[in-house]
């Protein structure tokens, strides 16, 4: 019995596709299929939000209460909430056309970005137990903010230097 006899465990290998590589395939194609969902959920969700928006827009702009401080930080916190949508949604996206893993991870800092920045626009020290919570809550907020702050320049810098490094020739190989 020769090295070429021996399959793997189930059978030998047909001249076309083997068993594995045939079910790998459709669960490829399933996690496609549940990434566009994932996606089509995503537009939903933010279809309903912006109509939302503007629904509180118009609401209060009648009640005459869009001037309060507190309401127009309502409406930059629900903006905001539909922008990390967008940026979740162009993650989804990114990953359903196989992307670069640079693009992925930018999509990721970005979104981590603009949820800390939320985080930050509609933090209230009243609604902690006390000083120390709310201090110590801030101090978390702000450590995440500048360590997204680093892995975007840390991104910046790299992709910039990727960019003025000429790409070889065929003729170095």
């Amino acid at each position: 019995m020769g090295e070429d006899d021996s399959g793997p465990v189930g059978g030998p290998v047909s001249a076309g596709e083997s068993l594995d590589e045939r079910v790998l395939a459709r669960s490829e194609d399933l996690m496609r299929s549940v990434e566009v969902v994932a996606a089509l959920v995503l537009v939903v969700l933010f279809a309903i939000g912006v109509f939302d928006l503007g629904l509180q827009i118009f609401r209060t702009a009648l009640s005459g209460t869009i001037t309060d401080p507190l309401v127009v930080v309502g409406f930059i916190d629900t903006a905001l909430l539909l922008f990390i949508i967008v940026e979740v949604y162009q993650t989804v996206v990114a990953y359903t056309r196989e992307s670069q893993t640079r693009r992925i991870v930018r999509l990721v800092i970005y979104t981590g970005v603009i949820a800390m920045v939320r985080k930050a626009i509609i933090f209230r020290t009243g609604e902690y137990a006390d000083e120390q919570a709310a201090l110590l809550a801030a101090g978390a907020y702000a450590l995440i903010i500048f360590g997204l702050a680093a892995l975007l320049v840390v991104e910046r810098r790299t992709r910039e230097t990727d960019e003025a490094t000429p790409a070889p020739s065929p003729e170095d190989s």
